[in-house]
């Protein structure tokens, strides 16, 4: 993580409510459709040697319905025969039964420790298929949605291993060759692991491109495995193939093959070798000293210095500069000197152009110099910093703003997992390039805005429940807020039952079910037709926000939950229920 850049997430002011006054619960009635599934949803149930939280996460919490975001309202599911079954909406009044767009080659009863079959839609043609055996289909649809157009076409399959489930996938163009990435998700036991659970959580990320001779057959040319001790909330590959971005508990790492290690060794090595600094450095609040060792051969007439008001270069006998690169701050250039020592060294001095301002760093990016703290600056900073710290708990209780006490927070404000992270890695060097610390921004659901970007993640930040839609190719706009659904961090920690979060991919509303029949539907505020004044204020009311809350005529829990703009698509074992949330346009 070292070579890592710490960002942080840049909230957009105008898109928060902070007058924002609630859900005022609507008994608007909401249209609810229902259709019987010829054939059982092939849910799997958890084995009994899958016990750990981590089992329960991937495979436990699974969602069984499938939304394909490059059409709208169509949605997949496979059902005990290991058939893929279609559904795709254009009238609600006149649904048509799901239809079979495609049968899995193999028993799925079967094998006896496979998972759930799973799937990803990576473009407008291109879906990639698991049967939850460990054997991965790359599948030609056709245009899907319409049944003159859809017809799946196995192009690749392979057996990868043990069984996981298809996390996420892409298709793109490189090299004048048409490839997928796809990343694949599973548990596996970890003999090492003796303190923790005894299982490792394993991202596969696997490129699979199309071959040069010209046949139109497809073969695996990359395969780069991640391991971590949590299952990932939110893990895309970039839309290019170039990276990967993973929301995660536990921070993920690549297992290195043997050439990759004995490579490193060979760089620690040469880090090692040089490990001694160029230049050692001092300051005051008025100015910056500079130390160089010199070599026994450098005289006066070798040394060259240029000063500038934000830049300094240095270098011995017309070599490469010895230092070189803009100064954290600006310097009085004309005032800047330099003289070497009796003991053969090179002090250079810098006279601060902004008094008081301490230098974290001398020269911008440059690692190759060591910073040597003065006692008497150690004291004064521990000094500086004492009011924050005590011995006691609480050392004034009288004091008007005490500190925070634990026992005062809701139950609903409590995390679980504060130490969640945000890491974007890339594809080439296998290291992290940016990372952000979630802190208590409680990860909420994943949503996919833009079937061409990244899926969005949505966070909870105080009350409210951001959206970020990334960007891996703007790195000055990597994460964008792009929406905000007020209170719903605070109103979804309340539902202890919840199951599945989702969000309209245009965010009129936001919605949440229970593992049986309740789901709750956030609408985002609306202008009122009619005048409503707040009377304890004494001011109108201008828009209003509303809750609506519609059950289910069903006893089996729910399998899968998926949102688009007008309408929710709720699966249970044997029936599939749509809701009717927006009207068209």
């Amino acid at each position: 993580m070292a070579g890592a850049a710490h960002c942080s997430l840049q909230v957009k002011r105008l898109l928060l409510d902070p007058k924002f006054e609630g859900y005022k619960l609507s008994l608007e009635p909401l249209a609810c459709y229902q259709l019987g599934l010829d054939a059982a949803v092939a849910e799997v149930h958890l084995r009994d040697d899958q016990y750990t939280l981590d089992h329960m996460r991937a495979f436990g919490m699974y969602n069984y319905l499938h939304l394909d975001s490059w059409y709208q309202d169509n949605v997949y599911y496979v059902d005990q025969f290991g058939r893929v079954m279609n559904l795709s909406v254009t009238l609600d009044t006149a649904l048509q039964k799901p239809r079979e767009v495609f049968r899995l080659p193999t028993d799925l009863t079967a094998c006896d420790n496979r998972l759930c079959a799973s799937m990803h839609f990576s473009s407008s043609t291109w879906v990639t298929l698991s049967d939850g055996t460990g054997r991965l289909y790359l599948i030609k649809s056709g245009k899907r949605g319409s049944s003159a157009s859809e017809k799946w076409e196995i192009v690749f399959n392979e057996e990868l291993g043990s069984p996981f489930i298809v996390a996420h996938s892409v298709s793109f163009v490189k090299s004048d060759a048409h490839s997928l990435a796809v990343l694949l998700l599973s548990v596996e036991k970890d003999e090492l692991d003796t303190k923790g659970s005894g299982f490792h959580v394993t991202l596969e990320w696997v490129t699979i491109a199309e071959r040069k001779e010209g046949d139109h057959r497809y073969e695996i040319i990359k395969r780069r495995i991640l391991q971590g001790k949590s299952v990932p909330h939110y893990a895309a590959i970039e839309p290019s193939g170039d990276g990967l971005m993973i929301v995660s508990h536990k921070r993920f790492t690549f297992m290195q093959s043997e050439s990759d290690k004995l490579e490193e060794n060979d760089d620690a090595k040469v880090s090692n070798e040089k490990k001694d600094p160029l230049y050692y450095w001092q300051q005051t609040e008025d100015d910056v000293t500079v130390t160089v060792h010199l070599p026994q051969d450098i005289t006066k007439d070798d040394i060259k210095i240029h000063f500038s008001p934000d830049n300094i270069c240095v270098t011995l006998k017309d070599q490469t500069p010895l230092m070189e690169g803009n100064l954290y701050s600006s310097v009085d250039h004309e005032s800047c000197t330099w003289i070497i020592r009796e003991d053969k060294s090179l002090e250079i001095s810098l006279i601060k152009r902004n008094e008081g301002c301490r230098w974290p760093e001398l020269i911008i990016g440059d690692t190759s110099g060591e910073f040597i703290m003065d006692p008497s600056q150690c004291s004064e900073i521990a000094e500086s910093l004492m009011h924050l710290t005590s011995e006691v708990m609480n050392p004034n209780p009288e004091k008007e703003n005490p500190p925070c006490n634990a026992q005062e927070l809701e139950e609903c404000d409590a995390f679980l997992e504060d130490g969640a992270s945000l890491c974007r890695f890339d594809g080439d060097t296998l290291k992290v390039t940016h990372i952000i610390n979630l802190g208590s921004n409680q990860y909420l659901f994943s949503v996919v805005v833009n079937p061409k970007e990244m899926p969005c993640f949505c966070l909870r930040h105080d009350v409210d429940a951001l959206l970020w839609q990334p960007h891996s190719d703007q790195p000055e706009n990597m994460w964008e807020h792009i929406a905000t659904f007020n209170a719903l961090g605070y109103v979804q920690a309340s539902k202890q039952d919840k199951k599945f979060m989702a969000c309209a991919p245009d965010y009129s509303y936001a919605a949440l079910c229970e593992c049986l029949r309740r789901v709750f539907i956030y609408r985002q505020p609306t202008p009122l037709a009619t005048v409503l004044y707040n009377r304890k204020e004494g001011r109108q009311v201008g828009q209003v926000a509303k809750q609506l809350v519609a059950t289910l005529e069903a006893n089996d829990p729910i399998l899968g939950f998926q949102a688009t703009s007008e309408r929710l698509f709720v699966l249970t074992t044997k029936t599939l229920f749509l809701i009717k949330v927006n009207s068209g346009n």
